[in-house]
């Protein structure tokens, strides 16, 4: 199967559609599968759900797609760094199902493990729970969680092979690695692509089957959330 395509827009060629899900990885803006999300803006798709730890910041990672009102809900356990993201959500123009990390994580796991659900505690007797069935195990109360499956999963690499097989750098492994097993077609981008067999086997930490398409990305600009200074320290 070819997995190299030449660019993010030849990546999505045939995959996108109105009203799809979509898992995307990343956290804040380390790990963010930009040049897909670029993409995914320019080809115009709409009413997008999209499953992400957090929906970026304005103008800058899925940010993006919320300032182009591609949008229509987010599945996110953090978002309060995009005042878009806040006035789209306070004016009732965006669905918001907000998840605890920890189970966000677990519920695209589970979805890439085919476990349609699992029990939690987490979220126990708070709003996180309402609407949702509860179980007793060993005299403890437990909500279930519904496994998320998507269309399409984008995410950010490190370095890849041309089979796809692929390594995330440090924290940016994040949550890209339980996303991309989550889609039905996993798109994914890296920083530099090497050929078959030089890759250390014990170190790939998403093997190729779970890769569809694979495009080289770089160069990359690192985006900064915060940027605090002070002033220089007298000698």
């Amino acid at each position: 199967m070819k997995k190299l395509y030449p660019d993010a827009k030849a990546a999505l060629d045939g995959v996108l559609f109105d009203g799809m899900i979509v898992c995307a990885g990343g956290f804040g803006l380390c790990g963010v599968p930009e040049r897909l999300i670029d993409a995914i803006q320019a080809s115009g798709v709409k009413d997008l759900t999209i499953a992400s730890n957090n929906a970026g910041i304005d103008n800058e990672g899925l940010g993006k797609l919320l300032r182009s009102r591609q949008v229509k809900k987010m599945i996110s356990s953090y978002v309060g760094e995009n005042k878009e993201f806040e006035r789209q959500f306070l004016a009732g123009e965006l669905e918001v199902e907000f998840c605890p990390q920890g189970t966000l994580a677990e519920r695209c796991r589970a979805g890439g493990a085919g476990i349609p659900g699992f029990y939690t505690k987490t979220g126990v007797g708070t709003q996180v729970a309402e609407g949702k069935e509860t179980k007793v195990f060993d005299g403890q109360e437990y909500v279930l969680e519904r496994g998320i499956r998507a269309d399409l999963s984008i995410i950010k690499g490190w370095k890849a092979d041309e089979a796809g097989n692929l390594l995330f750098r440090k924290t940016a492994r994040n949550f890209n690695q339980p996303m991309a097993t989550a889609g039905k077609v996993c798109i994914a981008e890296v920083e530099e692509i090497v050929p078959v067999g030089s890759l250390d086997p014990d170190q790939v930490h998403l093997p190729g089957i779970y890769v569809n398409r694979l495009i080289l990305g770089a160069p990359y600009d690192k985006k900064i959330e915060f940027v605090t200074t002070r002033e220089r320290a007298a000698a």
